[in-house]
């Protein structure tokens, strides 16, 4: 359940390539298909040419076509030009809620929506600081150091990815989210001494939300079950959840009841053996202070 959010390159002409990999799944294509028809039919309303729209965009008459062709994904800004240059009166910038839900790689959107439909979430983060409570310069830094590389479009599309996850922490009524830190990510300067700062405050920030328990693993406590690696719960107001431990499993997410409550067992003596969370902000705000 902890993904890549890469998977699509953003250029700065208003538009987001999409791979033309195993990510650009068919409800992705049908959407981006039917959005670029659309476009096309108000265009020819119009009585446009697409270099005419093109100039009028303040973009090239390909980068037209391959919109309307489902080949870019438009941007919300270049749907708000369309419409008021095509006088659409809010119908094409409306579309851009139906982009927004195919914009990233379908495993980022899985996992979203996943995130978006738990009532309880359960995290032990090992190496580094957990998706969800990255600030975006650290997540820009992580991403720039992959190898290979990724281009600089590709790390940007990446971040606003890992971004996008963040909304879980404005769900109302929100869900029930654990987060089990170990001490050694968080004296990692990642991105330098200013960004691992503003890490440090976001920590903070989020640790005091009241729907969130954020507990660090010092580095001086003893053997625990996660040192085999991360642990990952979600669990659904229907009583059913999903989990995948490094450690278990062979890595694999698993559902079945008998599994899950290893996993459960697991995390809860990693919640025993760490700070308390009064303990875990203090421990932070020390970081802090040091760097």
């Amino acid at each position: 359940m902890s993904v890549d959010d890469g998977g699509t390159a953003k250029v700065a002409d208003g538009v987001d390539e999409p791979d033309q990999g195993p990510d650009l799944d068919d409800e992705g294509e049908a959407v981006l298909k039917s959005v670029g028809r659309q476009l096309k039919l108000w265009r020819e309303g119009a009585g446009l040419r697409a270099a005419e729209l093109g100039e009028a965009l303040g973009y090239g008459e390909n980068l037209i076509y391959k919109v309307e062709t489902g080949k870019r994904i438009p941007r919300p800004e270049y749907l708000e030009k369309a419409d008021e240059v095509l006088g659409a009166g809010g119908k094409i910038a409306a579309m851009k809620q139906d982009v927004a839900e195919v914009r990233y790689p379908k495993k980022v959107r899985a996992l979203t929506k996943l995130e978006a439909q738990a009532v309880e979430i359960a995290v032990y983060a090992s190496l580094g600081i957990h998706g969800l409570l990255q600030t975006e310069g650290h997540a820009k830094a992580l991403l720039e150091a992959r190898r290979p590389a990724y281009s600089p479009d590709e790390v940007e599309h990446g971040v606003a990815a890992r971004m996008a996850r963040r909304s879980v922490f404005d769900r109302s009524p929100a869900p029930a989210l654990s987060f089990v830190q170990e001490e050694a990510a968080l004296r990692r300067p990642v991105g330098g001494t200013m960004e691992w700062r503003r890490q440090l405050e976001r920590l903070l920030e989020v640790g005091q939300l009241r729907s969130v328990t954020l507990q660090v693993m010092p580095t001086h406590a003893d053997a625990h079950p996660g040192v085999d690696g991360e642990i990952e719960m979600l669990k659904f107001g229907d009583g059913t959840a999903v989990g995948r431990s490094e450690g278990a499993f062979a890595g694999r997410p698993v559902s079945d009841p008998k599994q899950l409550r290893i996993l459960d067992l697991r995390y809860g003596i990693i919640r025993a053996q760490a700070l308390t969370p009064r303990e875990s902000l203090a421990f932070i705000e020390k970081a802090l202070g040091e760097t």
